[in-house]
């Protein structure tokens, strides 16, 4: 009994809906490759695969050079191939990327518009050639070739199939760049923190022996009797005083961002903590003429918690009521029990908050005011600093303020002990 034989054409359509069906698979390996070395030589592989060639290679455009370059290839030394920058005139690439169209020559090394140098650098004579553009929406953004087909030449079943493989690589290309965009700005993000964050540990260091010497010499010149001279030393000590405050700020914003601060928690009454913080600014409140009222429970409100800590966190929130109230003003800091927590509040009769400003002055740096028109001082880091040292103690601190003009109040919400 004779076989019956498949005609040829049959044949050419099974292997072409093969090769598609395998394009299918690939292109599924490709859009979850997003390291994009792994992903240009997953793409070189699948087009040697598919078209069953000797040698396949891609070729990106260089936006700032103005030419393409070798990013992949099989079949000869990737390392060397991308030494040679191929041009976008006189090369069979170039042709491709300028004109967004196939190019099939079965003859590539007899074409003019072939480019040698990059075959003679990896000791490679090209034979018969397909390359296709690789397009990502309108834009081109390189040219996948394939180089050298032993068993007859290429046609155009190879032209659709590596054209669709080129439009796959093209938005995997697309997106694992994406990806190495976020990873390179979050790589550099972080090493501008390292730098602040070494700035300022540098800078808190090395300030502090100089600033010594001064609150030495102000506060025995303070002590001296005659009126001028006192009076000068007292505006040094204040000044330097103040300076000492903004150094400490620095050193511990470094430790909270370094996650470096140790607690060492007892029983305290938060009556106590007040008053302490409160002793720790009444200079600077006295020097513009205001009031520090209280507003406490005579019962003590005991509280498990870093003394040290909490007072340096509280003492930048009195900071920066005496700094933004007028002189003369009244700033009430107050305290009571809520349930199963503490509230201590610092109201001040200042500039206030607007609603955007609320959102944002915990952050790092942050001004209500712009630099260049800037009265009140500071670095705009204390409450960030206060923020960082009451959260890692299990409380809260917010603002709250009925707009510009009208005054801020800061609580502070703290577990207690007992009932």
């Amino acid at each position: 009994m004779k076989v019956p034989t498949i005609p040829r054409e049959e044949k050419s359509l099974g292997k072409i809906t093969q090769k598609l069906n395998r394009l299918v698979e690939i292109s599924v390996v490709l859009n979850s490759t997003l390291d994009l070395n792994d992903l240009l030589e997953l793409i070189v592989q699948a087009a040697a695969e598919l078209l069953e060639c000797k040698a396949t290679s891609i070729l990106l455009y260089d936006e700032v050079k103005k030419h393409l370059y070798f990013a992949a290839s099989t079949g000869t030394d990737p390392a060397k191939l991308a030494e040679i920058p191929v041009p976008l005139d006189n090369s069979l690439a170039g042709s491709i990327f300028r004109s967004n169209k196939p190019l099939l020559i079965n003859e590539a090394s007899k074409d003019p518009r072939h480019f040698p140098t990059a075959s003679k650098h990896v000791n490679f004579k090209p034979k018969n050639f397909l390359g296709v553009p690789m397009q990502m929406q309108s834009k081109v953004i390189g040219v996948l070739e394939a180089l050298n087909k032993p068993k007859g030449e290429f046609n155009s079943d190879d032209e659709e199939v590596l054209s669709v493989l080129a439009s796959h690589a093209a938005v995997a290309i697309n997106n694992a760049r994406l990806v190495q965009e976020l990873k390179d700005a979050y790589k550099n993000a972080n090493s501008a923190d390292q730098m602040k964050s070494k700035f300022l540990t540098l800078a808190s260091h090395e300030l502090r022996t100089p600033l010594g010497i001064v609150i030495g010499y102000a506060t025995f010149l303070r002590e001296d009797k005659r009126g001028d001279v006192s009076e000068n030393a007292r505006h040094v000590l204040n000044a330097a005083m103040q300076m000492r405050t903004l150094l400490e700020g620095m050193g511990n914003l470094t430790l909270l961002e370094a996650d470096q601060l140790t607690y060492k928690a007892q029983v305290m009454a938060i009556q106590r903590v007040l008053e302490k913080a409160c002793k720790d600014v009444k200079s600077m409140a006295d020097a513009k003429a205001q009031v520090l009222e209280f507003d406490l429970p005579r019962k003590p409100i005991l509280i498990n918690t870093d003394p040290d800590k909490l007072g340096a966190a509280l003492a930048n929130v009195l900071n920066n009521a005496v700094r933004f109230s007028p002189d003369g003003g009244k700033i009430i800091v107050g305290a009571k029990s809520e349930n199963k927590t503490c509230l201590i509040w610092v109201q001040d009769e200042g500039i206030g908050i607007t609603p955007e400003e609320l959102e944002n002055i915990f952050k790092d740096f942050f001004q209500v005011e712009t630099p260049n028109t800037r009265s009140y001082g500071g670095l705009g880091i204390g409450l960030t600093i206060a923020k960082g040292l009451i959260e890692a103690q299990g409380g809260k601190i917010w603002a709250e303020s009925e707009g510009e003009g009208k005054g801020a109040c800061f609580k502070i919400s703290l577990p207690k002990l007992g009932k």
